[in-house]
């Protein structure tokens, strides 16, 4: 089994752009953070990046309301690429296929409504598998959308 989530802040504004065959794909990338002591009691932070692409009806819907700075929910496929840069040293970059994205905050001035709001994509990819994008209902009027997280 292949399955990743994460929760991060978006690190730049979506970029959509169509396969050959009429497929929407859009990406953008998220942070997540990580702050811990060290045994001298020294405080670290550290940041992990992730490229997030999602396809078809999920991919409008980050296209519309995704925005640099919101705080997101994704689940979906992790997919590691390596290469070679120009310098000659090995590149490792990590990118979620995502089949849920939960939008928990407004983000940028173009947010997606009250806290809760969601677009989700069912993992059989079956089109939308629950809340609508920007709906801008609360966890507690029905949505449930967030009640999917594992804790």
């Amino acid at each position: 089994m292949n399955k990743i989530l994460v929760i991060g802040n978006v690190g730049r504004d979506p970029e959509m752009r169509y396969t050959p065959n009429g497929n929407a794909v859009t990406s953008f990338t998220v942070a997540t953070n990580r702050v811990y002591n060290t045994a001298d009691g020294e405080r670290h932070e550290e940041t992990e990046w992730f490229r997030i692409s999602a396809w078809g009806k999920l991919a409008e819907q980050c296209n519309n309301y995704v925005t640099k700075g919101m705080k997101i929910y994704a689940e979906g496929r992790l997919k590691t690429d390596t290469w070679t840069g120009n310098d000659g040293q090995t590149r490792v970059s990590l990118e979620i296929s995502a089949d849920k994205v939960l939008f928990l905050d407004r983000g940028g001035e173009s947010g997606a409504g009250e806290s809760g709001g969601g677009a989700t994509r069912e993992s059989r990819g079956a089109g939308n598998g629950g809340g609508d994008a920007g709906s801008g209902a609360s966890a507690s009027e029905g949505n449930d959308n967030l009640e999917d997280l594992p804790w």
